[in-house]
């Protein structure tokens, strides 16, 4: 790692060790190693596009840090196979390196995307059907976000990865549902026409009950925003709204 990336990495920890000033981004998380950790925190975009432009040239095996490293000899190693790339190969932007390497730590805007969807509550049925009829067939990634050779003009496998079944990269329906699009999902333990899961395969002729989800899930972060004592009334307006239109 060249001198100029290791300070931001310096100045990273001391800001997320020390910063009294992180406490709306502060999350509960049930952890084996800490309790709690800070969630998309707005990291000025100066900040995040100079530690790129520092670290591009320095060399990474990995693309999360927060996790996957082999602890074997008592220190974090690069994973048995993980191959070492420049920092702008496995973070082709500022906002992939300042948004990914600490699993979302900061939030940076994506100069390709102002909005995208996050943690869509999946039905288990669909994740599962998904994931039965794609593992036999063949990729090269775990992650179809980011880290593409787009070199030709469109999207290809990187050098030096190789092309394995889903199953070897996606061992369970919610590896591939929660990681094939950066969590843009998130595997459900409600079951199709419970009304709090998002379905991908319906029939049109008996109506779209996606909407009745939408509308439960608006509601409830509705709740959220509003003052403690009327978040369980307006909570309760959703259970019946739930209840009426399945009657």
């Amino acid at each position: 790692m060249e001198p100029a990336c290791k300070r931001h990495f310096i100045q990273d920890t001391c800001l997320y060790e020390c910063s009294p000033n992180l406490g709306p981004w502060i999350r509960e998380v049930n952890q084996r190693w800490r309790k709690e950790r800070v969630l998309g925190v707005p990291l000025c975009k100066e900040d995040c596009q100079s530690w790129w432009e520092d670290c591009r040239t320095s060399y990474t095996c990995k693309s999360n840090w927060h996790k996957g490293w082999n602890w074997t000899s008592g220190y974090n190693q690069c994973p048995v196979k993980a191959a070492c790339h420049r920092f702008d190969f496995y973070f082709p932007t500022p906002a992939a390196l300042c948004n990914e390497i600490w699993s979302h730590s900061y939030k940076v805007n994506q100069s390709w995307r102002k909005e995208r969807i996050l943690n869509v509550p999946l039905c288990k049925e669909d994740c599962q059907s998904w994931w039965e009829d794609c593992r036999t067939s063949y990729t090269c990634k775990s992650n179809w976000h980011r880290g593409w050779d787009w070199t030709s003009g469109s999207n290809k496998c990187p050098t030096g990865t190789i092309c394995r079944t889903f199953e070897a990269y996606f061992p369970t329906p919610a590896a591939l549902c929660e990681g094939l699009w950066s969590h843009s999902y998130k595997l459900s333990n409600y079951s199709r026409g419970s009304g709090r899961c998002i379905q991908m395969w319906f029939d049109p002729a008996l109506g779209n009950p996606n909407e009745e989800v939408a509308r439960f899930y608006a509601l409830a972060l509705t709740a959220e925003a509003w003052p403690q004592g009327i978040r369980p009334l307006l909570l309760c307006l959703a259970l019946m709204l739930s209840l009426w239109l399945h009657d």
